[in-house]
């Protein structure tokens, strides 16, 4: 673990990847990272319920298609956004009471990317067609609703 001034207490990072406001705290290699956004979960899940409006079935459907898997990054064959709305998913069957914390990190992780997508916004055609429409629905939401 890197220590501050060896004061023993971590050291805080910028954060890394989509959770707005966070900050990344190193740990001992080959440890998960641990991501603590500063906004609360009222607040999270406000937000998330504005920007994930896609279903649980809905999204599943739409990640089994080409389309889905045609957009992303991809490091092992699956691209990132691929990954998260399968997670997605999951955390759209889990009832409110019964979120995990990692739960509640990867949702602040898909209200940062929403935002950040939406807001470079889209082509001025052929939305419903787009590569940007397709990245936002592997995320959970569908700009044409």
């Amino acid at each position: 673990m890197r220590e501050n001034g060896g004061t023993g207490l971590p050291v805080p990072r910028l954060s890394r990847g989509n959770i707005p406001a966070a900050r990344v705290f190193a740990r001992d290699p080959g440890e998960k990272e641990i991501c603590m956004t500063s906004k609360s979960r009222d607040e999270i899940w406000e937000e998330w319920t504005d920007l994930v409006n896609m279903g649980p079935k809905e999204l599943q459907d739409w990640l089994e298609t080409e389309e889905s898997r045609s957009v992303g990054d991809t490091e092992d064959g699956e691209s990132t956004g691929h990954k998260s709305g399968r997670r997605i998913v999951g955390i759209l069957r889990t009832k409110k009471a019964d979120l995990s914390d990692d739960q509640w990190e990867h949702m602040a992780k898909v209200v940062g990317y929403n935002k950040r997508h939406l807001a470079q916004g889209g082509p001025s055609e052929n939305v419903e067609g787009s590569r940007w429409r397709y990245s936002l629905m592997n995320w959970g939401h569908d700009p044409c609703k």
